[in-house]
């Protein structure tokens, strides 16, 4: 993605508020050190059903492996579960990212599914992994 597409995307997240069924909303994840942008975090409430969200979580390259994802992630469960009373959050990841895999297992995900060659990414096909937490799952390890 060029600068005019991370500007262009940008400006295309600025109305969008959480909430919209089948919607994703992304926010940015600030380094409060430095008032850097160092990921993003996405949200999507699943349609007809709006206890249901879809996560992802994206840090730079640069600020991974410090502890960033891991805090964001679990501001953003106690976000959704806590303040907006959800009852289940799910998060696909790839296979391959031995990285958020281990965040996902050490913050209580429980692996649901295993998708095998069901998406087209970088010219090859790949697998995933679903993931998800259910609210009273979350009330036993929330910190």
């Amino acid at each position: 993605m060029d600068k005019k597409e991370c500007e262009a995307f940008i400006k295309s997240q600025l109305n969008k508020l959480f909430g919209k069924e089948g919607e994703w909303v992304q926010y940015g994840i600030e380094k409060i050190s430095t008032q850097q942008l160092i990921g993003d975090c996405a949200i999507k409430l699943q349609e007809d059903e709006n206890r249901i969200a879809e996560i992802g979580i994206t840090i730079s390259h640069l600020e991974q492996r410090k502890g960033f994802a891991k805090e964001a992630m679990l501001g953003l469960l106690s976000f959704l579960f806590d303040e907006k009373k959800l009852h289940r959050v799910e998060e696909i990841v790839d296979v391959e990212n031995i990285a958020s895999i281990k965040l996902m297992e050490s913050i209580g995900f429980r692996q649901e599914g295993h998708f095998i060659e069901n998406i087209f990414f970088k010219g090859k096909w790949g697998s995933e992994f679903q993931y998800a937490m259910l609210h009273w799952e979350w009330n036993k390890i929330k910190p």
